[in-house]
């Protein structure tokens, strides 16, 4: 399945197993970035996400643990 910035739920359960280790509550929103971008699904335009969408994916992260 591949991943774009409006699959917030799908991004916080892949990150939460990708990086089972990390207090989601402390990534920076650049690393937040960097880290889907990176995800091996994600197929989106990196220029397309901003502060309220990686603010939702780190809020579903957090709820996800």
């Amino acid at each position: 399945m591949l991943l774009k910035w409006t699959d917030v739920q799908d991004i916080a359960i892949e990150l939460s197993e990708k990086h089972p280790d990390v207090d989601p509550q402390y990534v920076s929103f650049p690393d937040l970035h960097r880290w889907v971008c990176e995800l091996e699904d994600f197929k989106d335009d990196p220029s397309h996400s901003g502060e309220k969408i990686l603010e939702a994916i780190q809020m579903t992260w957090i709820d996800e643990q």
